[in-house]
């Protein structure tokens, strides 16, 4: 009997014991929660206070703000505009910016670019100097080609209604490049807040002008006119900005500046002519091809579709892809010189923009045509379903910013290039494609859509593999 009794104890403790064993675990049950809680708080009140603390994060979010206003302003006026000119003003815009896009690249062969590259500011002022001569002198080789071949070269584009705006080109390129040229330079000096102010002052004064002479005379000549003019009052904000900067760094800066000759710049970084330029120009060709090719074979209407879907789907990229791009360019380039793991920092970019681009282009995706034809008017609603196929395009362009800006880093100017001319053989494939055998502008928009999104991914892939080597 004892025996049974001690073995029943030992497999089932007595009730009394069992009780204050309860009673012991509620009791310090509120003890471990309020231990706990306050753990998890302090946690992520030390992650949020970290990532606001991070330079990196907080130079982001003054280009993105600058960026996000300038954008916030475009879209505010963009149902008044859309409304006042129509499709076919914004496909004679669409196919003058797209010259403009391919002509723009080669204006100082990319060397403003390099301006963020050396560790003195001197080389830095030197390649300035460079890009500007560049730019002027090419501005008059163009100036001089539309005199002796102007006429040609429309009917060759198939630009006849824009045949009068194409002198203007000089004039864009050479504001182009010195905007390009002041944007690098305040990069390089981490002065977002400058950028981020003269985007907004342009974006403010040039839809108000666009909209203001709508009501008086919508057509073509004033949104061509005024986007002109809008590249160089960009660059009067932006120069403004630098001078007040200058004049404020001038009296801490002692006996920096020294001697340099333009030509050792210039062959220094004989690497962005050679590779980059081109590389940019094929970029842009293939990116302004569709808008050329839909106004030649299907009209001015079927290219202002493109175009304001193009310009509408590249604002989270001018928002958000772009800040991050111009504040990482200068980080990685930093670390590149430090020898930090290259491949941790551009793998946690790409996936931030991963993850903060899968919702808005989502939307447009599942609802583009509904939305375009609500916000714009009942006749941009095949704009919308342009929209749907290029959103997933522009999805992968968006996450692919750190990988292109990484590229001068690493030196991989060479293999981008062969990649560009890869690309644009593969997207004039497309399209001939969807032109020239279904027939249908929609089907050319699908099949040159998904070739950008191979090519994309292709991209991400190959830098990030490369940078593991560095």
């Amino acid at each position: 009997m004892a025996d049974n009794q001690a073995l029943s104890a030992s497999r089932f403790p007595n009730e009394s014991q069992s009780k204050k064993n309860e009673k012991r675990r509620t009791e310090n049950m509120p003890n471990t929660t309020a231990t706990t809680h306050p753990l998890t708080l302090a946690r992520l009140q030390t992650f949020l206070s970290r990532t606001y603390k991070s330079k990196f994060v907080r130079n982001v979010a003054v280009v993105a703000s600058g960026t996000a206003g300038a954008q916030a302003i475009t879209t505010a006026f963009s149902p008044i505009i859309t409304r006042l000119y129509g499709p076919e003003a914004f496909g004679l815009l669409g196919t003058f910016m797209a010259i403009v896009a391919v002509v723009t690249p080669i204006a100082a062969l990319s060397y403003p670019i390099a301006i963020v590259l050396p560790k003195e500011d001197s080389d830095a002022r030197a390649i300035a100097k460079l890009s500007a001569l560049l730019a002027g002198s090419i501005a008059l080789i163009l100036v001089l080609t539309l005199w002796l071949a102007g006429d040609w070269l429309a009917d060759l584009l198939r630009v006849q209604e824009i045949r009068s705006f194409l002198w203007l080109i000089p004039l864009v390129v050479v504001c182009s490049a010195f905007m390009q040229i002041v944007q690098q330079w305040l990069i390089r000096k981490k002065q977002f807040r400058v950028t981020a102010r003269a985007a907004v002052l342009n974006a403010l004064v040039i839809n108000v002008l666009k909209s203001g002479f709508g009501l008086l005379r919508p057509i073509a000549a004033v949104l061509i006119g005024l986007t002109a003019v809008g590249n160089g009052i960009h660059a009067g904000l932006l120069a403004f900005g630098a001078k007040k900067y200058e004049r404020e760094y001038q009296s801490e800066r002692t006996g920096e500046r020294r001697p340099i000759s333009l030509w050792a710049v210039a062959k220094q970084h004989y690497d962005f002519p050679l590779y980059r330029a081109p590389q940019v120009f094929i970029n842009a060709l293939s990116q302004s091809l569709p808008v050329l090719m839909l106004a030649a074979f299907f009209g001015p209407a079927s290219a202002g579709f493109y175009a304001l879907c193009r310009r509408l789907l590249g604002l989270p990229s001018q928002l958000i892809g772009k800040s991050v791009g111009d504040v990482f360019y200068p980080r990685i380039t930093e670390a590149a010189h430090n020898g930090e793991n290259l491949t941790c920092l551009l793998v946690k970019a790409t996936l931030a923009l991963a993850a903060v681009g899968i919702f808005p282009f989502g939307i447009v995706v599942a609802f583009g045509p509904l939305l375009f034809g609500f916000v714009f008017g009942a006749e941009w609603v095949v704009a919308g379903e342009y929209a749907r196929w290029l959103a997933l395009w522009m999805y992968l362009a968006f996450i692919n910013r750190p990988s292109v800006v990484s590229i001068p880093v690493m030196n991989l100017q060479g293999q981008f290039l062969k990649y560009e001319l890869v690309s644009v053989i593969l997207r004039l494939s497309a399209l001939a494609i969807g032109f020239f055998v279904f027939q249908v502008d929609i089907f050319a928009i699908i099949i040159f859509s998904m070739m950008g999104v191979l090519l994309n991914v292709y991209l991400i892939f190959m830098t990030i593999c490369k940078s593991k080597s560095q």
